[in-house]
Formats: C-alpha cells, structure tokens, sequence
C-alpha cells in the first residue's frame, strides 16, 4: 500500500480532531447534569429557575481548554426537536402588506384591491415572485395605467418619481420588498435572542420570502406564535439619567443588602465570588456616587458598604445608567419586575435593555440597562412616522444613519428633540434599545442623523431597524410542528435502542458471514462510526430521529464496500493468487465498483440534502456524512489492518464453516427468464395504476395541508370514538390514525387553515382539545402538533417533484460519463422508474390496511430517493462487472446473454450479503425505531427488496435487449463491400464489411 505512514498519520489527526470536538458533547452534558443535581431537592424535585442560575453562573466562565461553559454549550452535538422536544416554525413574510404600504393611499382603490387578490390567489401555484404577478394582475385590469401613478408619493421620493418607467417601479418594489424580508429577519432574530433557548436555528430559506425557526426545549408555543408573528414595534423616548432615579437606586440597594442578609449566601455563584478589579472599581465608583446624591444615604459607614457591595454584586455603573454582567440578567429581571421593586421607581419609568452587550475590562459581557420614560405605558413617537433611512457617511466620513420623517413625525421630533438637548433619546424596536444618541440640538425638519462610534454594518443594521417601523410587514406561520418533551424522550430511547441492535446485529452478520475477517470489517465499522459522529459534531449539526435512522442505514450500506473488497480477494485466492497478492489485487479490483456505487448514493444524498426539510434533512445529513466516512474508513482503515495481518504473516479464509457454500459456483439463468419478470412487474405495476385511480393516496399534510395533532389516552381507545367527538368539536369530519400504540391517535384536519394568525392555532387546538374531553372514561393529552398552510404544501409537493426528476436525470448522466453506453444508463433509469411506481402502488394498496401510516408526505419522498441510490448502488455494482466480462470475454465465443448472465452470477453473493446486511438493519428500525419513523422505515425495507429484485430482472435484462438491438443494428448498417470479382457468367461472391 503506498504512502502508508500518510494515511496512518491522516487517520490519527482526523481521529484526534473527532475526539477533540465530541468531547465537548461531554463536557456539555456533564454540566447539565451537575446543574440538574443541584437543583433537586431531597423528594427528587427538580427547581428549574436554581437550575439554570447554576448554568448562568458559568456561562462566561472559562470551563474547558480555556472555553467558557456557552461555548462548549454551543459545540455540543445538539439533539432535534424530535429528540429533546420544541419547536419548529416556518414564518413567511406578507409581501401583500408591503406593496400595499408602498401604495400609500391609492392602495384602497378597487382595481389596487382586486389585483392584489389575484396576486395572492395565484401565488398559491407559481413560482413567480409576488410583485411579478401583482403586476401581471394589474395591467391585465387597468391595461393602460401607469404603474408610477400609484407608487410614485412622498413616502418613495428618492427611489421613484411620477415619470419613472414601469421596469423602474418594478425594480424598486423588488428592491423593497427583499429589504422588508431582511428586516424581519433581523427582528426575529432579536425575539428568538430573548427567548433564552439553546443552540436555536435561525435561517431564511433561500429563494423564498420564508424564516426558519427551530426553538429545541421551547414549552410555550401560544408565546412563540405571537412574538414571532406580530408586527415590530419600533419606538422613540426620553431616558432618565441616573442622577434623576437615584433615589430608587438608595432604595434598591437597601433591599439587595436585606435579600442578601436573609439568603446568607447569593444563590449565583458567579455574583457572589467575582473579585476582579472592574467590579471594584464599580463599586467604588458607584458608592461615590450613592454619597453625593442620596438624601437617604446611611451614616453607618459599615451598613452603607454592605448596601453598596449589594448593589454591585448585580449592576454596574454606566454613562447611560446601570448595566448587567450578562450571565446575571436572567436575575436581574426578575429583581426589577418584581412589584415592591417596581414601586421604588417613578410611575412612567420602563425598563429596557440594549440590543447588544458591551466587553468589559475582565473579559466578561455587560449588557447596558435603560431607564426609558412611556407616560401611560405609551412613548410620545412610533415608527410609522419614518418615511426613509440610509447608511450613509457624516462630512468626517465616519459611517452614520439618515433618517427622513412625515409631517406629523416631524412635528413629534421638534418637541421632543427640543425638550432633551444635551440628553440621549433612546431608540426602541420591540423593546429593545438599539441606540440612545445625545440630542445636540432641536431638529425642526424630521430630516437627521445619527452618529457615533458605529461601523458600516451597524449603521446599516440600525437603518434597517428605523425602516422596520415605515412598512409594517406581519410574518405569517405557515408551517408548524410542536414536540412534547415526553415524545420527545421516547424518542431518544427509540433512536438509542434501535441503533444499539441495528449496530449488534450487522456486527454479527458479519462475523458469522465472514469468520476472523468480519472482525476486521467490524472494527472498521466502529471507526466509521466514530468519524461520522465527529464530524457532525464539528459541523455543529445536529442530531434527529431520522438522522439516527440514517446513520443506522448507513452502518448497514458501509458493509458493502466491506463485502466488494472481500469478495473480490475470495476471487483472487479462488484464482490461486497468494494471500499477500489476492489482497492487493482484491482492493485494486474493489476499487472501481466502490467509488461508483457510492458516489451514485452520494449524488442522491446530496439532492435530498438540499431539496429536504425537517425530517429528510436530518436524514441526508448523516447519510451524506456517513457515505463519505464510510468510504474512507473501508478504503484505508480495513487495508490497514489486513496488511498488519499479511506482514505479521498471518493469512485467514474469507468464509465460515456456515456460510462456505453460499452462493458457490452459482448458474441461475437471470436472462433467459428476463420475459417473465417483465410481465410479473407489468402486472404489479398495473394494480398499482388501478389502486391510484380508484384508491388513491394517503395525502400527509406536507402536501395536502393541514394541521396534525398526536394525542395519548390513558386508556386504549377506538378511532371511530374519537372520530365522532373530534367531528362534534370541529363541525367536521377529521381523519383520526393510530399512531404507535392503540392508546395513541393522530387527528388530521383542515379547520381553518386559511387563517394564519396565532388566535386561529390557539381555537383549532381548543376545538382538538374539547373532542379529546368528550371520548367518555378515557382523559388524554396533546403531545406533538404540526401545522402546513396551503401555499407551503404546493410548494412542498413541486420542490418533491424536482427533487426525484433531479436525481434521475444525475443518475442517468453519471451512468452514461462512466459506463460510455446509453444501454447502461436506459436500463438504471427503467430500474428508478420501476421501483418508485411499485413503491407507490404498495403504498396505495396498503394504505389503511397496515397499523402505522402510509401518507405521502416528505419522509416518504425522502425514502423514494434513498431507495433510488441505493438500488443505483446495487445496480451499479452489477454494471460494474458486466464491463469488465464484456470488456474481457466478449470476443465470438460467448453471447451478451451469456456474459450478462456469468456477470450477475459472480456479483450475487455481493448483491445478497448487502441486500441481507441493509434489510436486517431496517427491520431493527422498523420494529424498534420508533412511530415517527415507522412508515420511513417501511418504505425503506420494501425499497431495498424491489430495488435489489429491479437490479438483476429489470437493469441488467434492458441492457441485454438494448445491446442486442444496437448489435442487430449496426449488422443490418454495416456495407456490402466485393471481395472476389466473378468470371463472366458467374455470380459474384460477396461479403459484409
């Protein structure tokens, strides 16, 4: 083998880079599990609020090779929703509402209305952008309007005018529009910053107007809805200085002394043992300031100490105010909510904390604390008073905002810029402050600027922020899931168990398959299995119940480059090759068949990575991980160990006593029945079409749209039961499901999905709520929920169709570049074609008749295209050596028939031992795997059977037939050409070139 020391000192760095960042898996869970242990209580109660100020108390500390306890949180292979319970959300931007803002007042006309309309109503089944068919509409109603004589007004002055061209109108809506998409991007991210959550997954879906929002451990999904559904609310006040509230600044220092005084110790770790120098410094600062402003200073020196290291255990002085170290807001706010806190403070008083934290002198992040004034809870400006802003830069060319205002806004700002010169004003969006600039003198226009210390991302960012109040752009949830945290523990052991035995009996498999080299197969799996979970660890991905599923899949699939390089060293031993040559030449064999069988799976894996969501997603993730360490891991981990046996001078059999006969010298005619395994397939495939037509599918709500409840009874319970009282609540008939065990159902209905405000998901789950009361003698509970709107499952369903077009269209190419022959690639894409028709007629016969779900939604077309690789694996493999015999014994003594078939013949113990090893696997899940991923799993294992079936009777059969019609072909093409000139008056013979 060459280069040995390289790929022995490549394995070694990629396992110690593996080790370093899954240890951080470990380190993150042993400080749950700390936490947890100090927050239970003799009784085996667990006080959540003592357990995550334990968490907060070292969230900035140093806690692992110099990392602070976030950041090792942060590296964690973190668990799905499915796995530890949440929630996942796709949120869509209205783009009605943004034309219509950008309309002014000529979006209430008719035409304006109507058109809109059938904007929104085409939307539904196009591609298009929104503004592209709102135009579209618009001219098809008002033929000969200009579209700048409704966009062009005050509020777009600058972008467009009244004589600007349609193409200018058009570009500036576009412009606009992916602007407001961005805004709320941004203001969501800052309302998922407030909800505390770990690891949460923030991204906007490429090409859409849609944000995801995957919240993991989040157990309140009514506040979820309306925090990241409603409008931003962006505002403008006046801000106390700490001078003017010191008074309550005394008073809260008094009764921080007495809290502390009361507890004996502070119940945050951190607050009560920092000594750095800053806090000193803050204390001192703050104690001077306490003297010279308090009238109700203490004289006892002693007690007035106490009252200050009180205060400054918890806040830190500010120019602004206060602030707060970072890992210490959590107490904080609930110090300052509390009412006889709040009673210290002036009536109108609200506080607010800033957008971003600040750096202080020990390294450790301070979070700024604002004293904002709302009289009556209301601040004298909002933000639908800005007309524009920009990043731009000041005469110095220091980056800073322009902001332009309407009349009304402008009146607001005189008064209030007037009434604070020399003070800041605070700048608020969703309560949060953004930035507090000094006031240097009445502005009187509307027209200014904000300036400062600011980069030109920060100024954008805060442009964007002051815009978010010009066009209020609601976000509208179009897809939903909530997982109970006790499904989502279930879950876990499902996933644990399933890949426990998945793993046991492969390793099995292959010891009893293979003898002493099946523990050298083995091993290489383990470090398979190692290298896979660190480099999603260090990719920071994160671990579902369907990426559980395809990691197991993939232990299962990794055999097969085990079993091709196996068999072909049996092949060479067989040859009479001695052991040392039969392994090099087994590899250098093996070689070929592995790369192109893995890089087919590969292709598809890549497809279903990038097309998936959700469920599918997690499971390309691992598979396309797992394809890649799996290669490596048999190309160079099972050479290594069998040349460290070879140069020890060890040889060994590659069979067992049990399995030495198995597929020996075997002669199945596979062509010459070719005909009536057509007719079999054309005859299921027939039902199939029946069954479609007159039967149709199980539509999941991935496709159809909908909302889905799973609900557990205590008791078991009957579908027609709950039927009949869901019915009775909704006022109509939903489809209700067994869904795992017969004391659990899944509820699937359509009420009111057209509404997308949260008021409509909290009814429709009170509605499922009130039929779950009326199953008499039997009490249950919601434990996951999921809801697709209409326009979301459309797009779903084309992205689905793509998706398996794409991967036939790969696969077809790749076949061809490899195999130089369309016979190759008609006969793979016959295969594809077969197995997903057959797949889908099961799937619609079964439909009803079998104790889990058999709905078309996104797991199942995440199963059609793994199925599609795997049988392109397996057929790969077999065309793989059709090559090689037509390449080397297809000269005049054989037929294609008879190479074909001595091909399938020597490839059939391959095709069986992988086929065995995948199938065994999948019925591990099935049974063990859990009910998520049942009807997955289902679809998987009857995949691998047809799929293994349409490689030998289906694949290598078209090539045959196609080989043969282009041999006949080229004979009936070729040209007579003479070869010996006849005498006279004989005829001449003759022969084909």
């Amino acid at each position: 083998m060459r280069n040995k020391t390289g790929i022995i000192g490549l394995t070694i760095v990629v396992a110690l880079i593996c080790l370093y960042y899954l240890s951080f898996t470990f380190v993150a869970r042993n400080y749950k599990q700390n936490a947890e242990a100090y927050a239970t209580d003799a009784q085996g109660k667990v006080d959540f609020s003592k357990k995550q100020r334990y968490i907060d108390s070292l969230w900035r500390e140093d806690v692992y090779l110099g990392h602070t306890l976030q950041e090792v949180m942060e590296r964690e292979l973190g668990l799905g929703l499915d796995l530890q319970g949440g929630m996942h959300v796709v949120l869509e931007v209205s783009p009605t509402d943004i034309v219509s803002g950008l309309a002014g007042g000529n979006a209430r006309s008719a035409q304006f209305q109507q058109a809109l309309k059938k904007a929104n109503e085409a939307q539904k089944t196009s591609q298009s952008s929104f503004v592209d068919l709102f135009v579209d509409s618009y001219k098809e109603i008002a033929p000969n309007a200009r579209l700048a004589s409704v966009f062009a007004n005050s509020a777009n002055r600058g972008k467009i005018s009244s004589s600007s061209s349609d193409a200018e109108v058009i570009n500036m809506l576009n412009t606009e529009v992916e602007g407001a998409i961005d805004r709320a991007f941004e203001i969501i991210q800052a309302r998922v910053d407030k909800f505390g959550v770990a690891n949460p997954n923030l991204q906007r879906l490429p090409g859409t107007n849609r944000i995801l929002v995957e919240l993991p451990g989040v157990d309140n999904p009514e506040r979820v809805r309306r925090l990241l559904s409603g409008a931003a609310k962006l505002e403008f006040t006046e801000v106390y200085t700490i001078q003017e509230i010191a008074p309550a600044i005394d008073q809260l220092a008094v009764y921080l002394a007495r809290e502390d005084a009361s507890n004996k110790v502070s119940p945050n770790k951190a607050a009560a043992t920092t000594t750095d120098t800053t806090k000193q410094n803050a204390a001192s600062s703050l104690e001077a300031q306490l003297a010279q402003k308090s009238d109700t200073a203490q004289a006892d020196t002693s007690a007035l100490a106490s009252q200050t290291a009180a205060l400054t255990n918890l806040f830190v002085p500010l120019p602004q105010g206060l602030g707060v170290y970072l890992k210490d807001t959590a107490r904080a706010g609930e110090i300052l909510r509390r009412p006889e806190v709040r009673a210290m403070f002036p009536n109108d008083i609200v506080f607010a904390w800033e957008r971003k934290g600040m750096e202080a002198t020990n390294g450790q992040e301070i979070l700024p604390l604002y004293f904002v004034k709302k009289p009556n809870g209301k601040a004298p400006m909002e933000g639908e008073v800005i007309v524009d802003a920009t990043s731009d830069y000041d005469d110095r060319g220091r980056p800073e905002v322009t902001m332009r205002m309407n009349g009304e806004g402008a009146r607001k700002w005189r008064t209030l810029t007037a009434n604070n010169i020399g003070r800041p004003v605070a700048i608020l969006l969703d309560n949060l402050v953004y930035t507090a600039p000094t006031v240097q003198g009445e502005i009187p226009n509307g027209n200014s600027s904000i300036s400062g210390s600011f980069t030109v991302e920060e100024t954008k960012d805060m442009a964007n922020v002051l815009k978010a109040g010009k066009l209020p752009a609601p976000t509208n949830i179009v897809e939903e899931a909530v997982v109970g945290s006790t499904l989502g523990s279930e879950s876990v052991t499902a996933g644990i168990l399933s890949s426990l035995v998945g793993l046991v009996v492969v390793l099995v498999f292959m010891v009893v398959y293979y003898s002493r080299a099946g523990w050298i197969a083995d091993i290489a799996l383990f470090v398979n299995l190692f290298f896979l979970m660190g480099v999603m660890a260090s990719l920071g991905a994160v671990l579902t119940l369907s990426g559980i599923a395809g990691i197991v899949l993939t232990i299962g699939m990794a055999v097969d480059a085990n079993v091709l390089i196996y068999e072909g060293i049996k092949a060479e031993m067989e040859a009479g090759k001695p052991f040392r040559q039969a392994v090099t030449d087994g590899f250098k064999g093996a070689l070929s068949a592995i790369i192109d069988s893995n890089v087919t799976t590969l292709l598809t894996g890549v497809i279903l990575f990038v097309f998936g969501t959700g469920l599918v997603l997690g499971f390309a993730t691992t598979l396309v991980i797992g394809l890649i360490t799996s290669l490596f891991a048999a190309i160079f981990i099972t050479r290594l160990l069998l040349e460290y046996q070879v140069n020890k001078g060890k040889t060994f059999t590659f069979t067992s006593s049990l399995t030495k006969n198995w597929f020996k010298d075997t002669n199945f005619d596979f062509v010459s029945q070719r005909r009536k395994f057509y007719i079999i397939s054309s005859a299921i495939i027939a039902i199939g079409i029946a069954s479609f037509i007159f039967k149709g599918f199980g539509l999941g709500i991935d496709f159809k749209g909908g909302r889905s409840y799973v609900v557990r009874f205590e008791q078991n319970v009957n579908t027609d039961d709950v039927r009949q009282s869901m019915t009775a609540a909704l006022g109509e008939a939903p489809e209700v499901k067994t869904f795992g065990g017969f004391n659990q159902v899944k509820v699937t209905t359509d009420y009111l999905i057209e509404e997308t405000t949260p008021e409509a998901d909290e009814q429709a789950k009170a509605k499922i709520i009130a039929g779950i009361s009326g199953v008499k003698g039997n009490s249950g509970e919601i434990v996951s929920s999921s809801k697709v709107g209409p326009t979301m499952a459309y797009d779903t369903m084309i992205s689905a169709i793509w998706a398996i077009l794409l991967a036939v269209a790969v696969n077809f190419g790749y076949i061809f570049l490899r195999f130089r022959r369309l016979a190759f690639s008609y006969g793979a894409v016959a295969a594809l074609a077969h197995d997903v028709i057959v797949l889908l007629a099961i799937f619609s016969l079964f439909n009803g008749l079998l104790p889990f779900s058999l709905d078309i939604d996104q797991a199942f077309i995440g199963s059609i295209l793994t199925i599609m690789g795997y049988s392109m694996n397996d057929t790969v493999v077999i065309f793989d050596r059709i090559r090689d015999y037509l390449n080397d014994k297809g000269g005049k003594r054989e037929s294609i028939p008879t190479i074909i078939n001595n091909a399938l013949n020597s490839t059939l113990s391959r095709t069986a031992v992988t086929g065995i090893s995948t199938m065994l696997v999948l019925v591990v899940l099935l049974i063990f795997g859990g009910e998520v991923i049942r009807g997955f799993t289902f679809s998987m294992l009857i995949g691998v059977i047809v799929g293994t079936y349409s490689s030998l009777f289906i694949a290598a059969p078209i090539v045959v037939d196609t080989l043969q019609r282009d041999q006949l072909k080229e004979a009936a093409a070729a040209p007579v050409v003479p070869v010996e000139t006849a005498p006279a008056g004989k005829k001449a013979k003759t022969a084909k070139a």
